[in-house]
């Protein structure tokens, strides 16, 4: 396990908090997924992966939780940075599906309802409006890096 159970019930909490009226399983699901996107952004740093907003969720939850999440990138070796954008003309579903094939080629299950489009609300409503697009696919860095101006 990735994150400790306590961490994780931390995280599910976090993300039921944000949005009243989900229900403790589909919150769960959603931590799960988020974990599993860090783990492979962080075995795979030149792929250009992301999550879908959904997921993007419960990222947002892990990152909250700072102890927990310097904790899990320690033990992935290298901190994954969160770089935000939201325009949703610039969704590519192509970024979705390598993220897919990156989770499913290290041995796990992408959750095939929790990674769909940024318009997909149907499944569930979350509060992260994050849409991260071909310029601001995930990068995991070692080191900081300074900032472009």
């Amino acid at each position: 396990m990735l994150v400790p159970d306590t961490a994780f019930e931390g995280c599910r909490g976090t993300v039921m908090d944000a949005n009243p009226g989900m229900l403790h399983g589909m919150a769960g699901r959603i931590v799960e997924e988020a974990i599993k996107f860090v783990a492979v952004c962080a075995r795979n740093p030149d792929t250009g992966l992301t999550p879908s907003r959904i997921v993007d969720e419960g990222w947002h939850a892990l990152i909250l939780h700072t102890a927990v999440y310097a904790e899990l990138c320690d033990g992935l070796g290298v901190f994954v940075h969160h770089y935000p954008g939201y325009d949703p003309t610039h969704y590519d579903p192509s970024i979705l599906d390598r993220t897919r094939t990156v989770i499913a080629e290290l041995g796990w299950e992408a959750d095939p309802e929790l990674w769909g489009p940024p318009s997909d609300e149907t499944l569930v409503s979350v509060a992260a409006k994050c849409q991260h697009a071909p310029e601001c696919t995930i990068r995991p860095m070692p080191t900081p890096q300074p900032p472009v101006v």
